[in-house]
This record gives C-alpha cells, structure tokens and sequence, in this order.
C-alpha cells in the first residue's frame, strides 16, 4: 500500500505555483519526492517561493499564447519527460454587471482557459515521452466550485471561465488517453489565498463561509496536495475526465 501514493522521481510543472493552491501542490510535489519547476508572472515572489519549496522556477505570463509556449519550450529543455503538469496559474475579476470591463473579461478567460490550452498543447511531447501503459503521465487543471454552482459575487467571467476548464479537461482527457496521459480537475472550494483574501481575512466574512460549508472549514494545503497527489500516484492512474470538488461539501449541499 505504501507504493500506492508514491509519486518519487517524477517531474512536473506548476504554474501559479508562487501562492495559494499553486504553492500548496507544488510544495507537497516536493515533500513527497517529485522534481518540480513553478512559473508565475511576478519574478520576485516566484523566486521566494521556489527558495521556500526547494524546487525551480521560471517566471511566465499564461495569459498570451507567447508566453504559454515559451513556457512549455523553457520546460521541454529540462524534462525532456514530463510526468505531471499542474494548470493552476489563474486571474479574477470582479465588477458590477452594469459595468463589466471587457479589459477584465479577457485578462480572465485568456489565462483561465487559453493559457491552459496553449500550455498543454505545447507541453504534449514531454508528456508522452513520460507516458506508459503503467504510469501514464497527469494532466491536472485546477478549476473551481464556481464553475459548478453560482457563485455569490460578481466574477462572471471567472465562473464562466472555470466552467470552460472543466469542459475542456473532459475534452482533452477523451483525446489524450490514448497517448496514455490522463486529465483531471480540481475543483476548489475556499482555501486561503490572496484571491480569498478579501473574504477569509475578514473573520465575520470568513466564519459566515465556514457556516456554510457542511465540513466546518475552510481548505489546508494537505486537502489540495493530497488530491493531487492522489490523481498522479498509481492510486489515480485510471482516472482520467473526472471534475473533483474539494469543497468540504459545499457542492453537495446545494
């Protein structure tokens, strides 16, 4: 049972691995053995962050198809085998709908979505030279309960966009399991990040959420590590099309 859940000496990449859910996978990756590069726009916490996990990094803005395939061709020169990609680098928006900024709409759907698409497609021979029958390489997008059930504030194209992730992870799980790549999502419910922060600093705001939520809590980095980890070990290996949410029952309650 032990070999179930070791990912040791696997190679991945984790965009917006300099915070949030990113730096909680990419700092659980480490702890468990796997060789791991983070990227995110911003060089300076990206540095920090690679120092504080102990992994590599290299800074990349997701939201031009540019960038996504430098990206994928900066990582392809140091795993020439990629056994896991996580797509977690993200952006939101919030506006009144009277008001919504079509700036804010596609900074939103071109990192959410695009810049997962681009950064797969170019990643896809690194991926399949990793690949076997046994161990197929992992694909895992990082979406959103908001892109299950309506959120609350107004970030139409963040749920619109995280929506789209979960099709689309569907979509590229069908084709890609032939070339023995499986892709799943997460889909996150509140977990401390700066995207949360607005919400979960503010201790009325935050127990208000944990009431909600049929758990009592909000997310660890435990909770989001151990679901990726999971759906990159053996354990996950025939898993593939799956929307996961790790909402401590937020979805399920309704």
């Amino acid at each position: 049972m032990a070999d179930l859940f070791d990912v040791r000496g696997k190679t991945a990449l984790v965009t917006g691995g300099s915070r949030g859910i990113g730096y909680m996978i990419a700092d659980g990756l480490v702890r468990a053995g796997v060789d791991v590069v983070v990227a995110s726009r911003k060089e300076d916490e990206l540095s920090a962050a690679a120092t504080q996990i102990g992994c590599e990094a290299i800074p990349a803005d997701l939201s031009t198809v540019d960038g996504a395939q430098a990206l994928g061709a900066a990582v392809a020169e140091r795993f020439p085998k990629l056994g896991i990609l996580v797509n977690n680098a993200g952006a939101t928006w919030g506006a009144p709908l009277d008001e919504f900024p079509e700036s804010g709409w596609d900074r939103v759907i071109d990192t959410n979505v695009k810049g997962i698409f681009f950064l797969t497609q170019s990643l896809l021979g690194p991926l399949r030279a990793a690949a076997t029958d046994e161990d197929p390489a992992r694909v895992v997008n990082v979406g959103s309960i908001d892109g299950i059930k309506t959120p609350r504030h107004e970030s139409y194209p963040y749920s619109a966009s995280k929506a789209a992730v979960h099709q689309l992870t569907r979509h590229l799980a069908s084709r890609l399991a032939p070339d023995r790549i499986t892709v799943n999502a997460i889909a996150p419910g509140p977990f401390p990040s700066r995207m949360m922060a607005w919400a979960l600093d503010d201790p009325a705001t935050r127990a208000e959420i944990e009431a909600r939520t049929p758990l009592g809590r909000v997310g660890s980095p435990e909770d989001a590590a151990g679901t990726a980890i999971f759906l990159c070990s053996r354990a996950g290996a025939y898993v593939t099309g799956a929307v996961i949410p790790v909402d401590g029952g937020i979805v399920a309650a309704g």
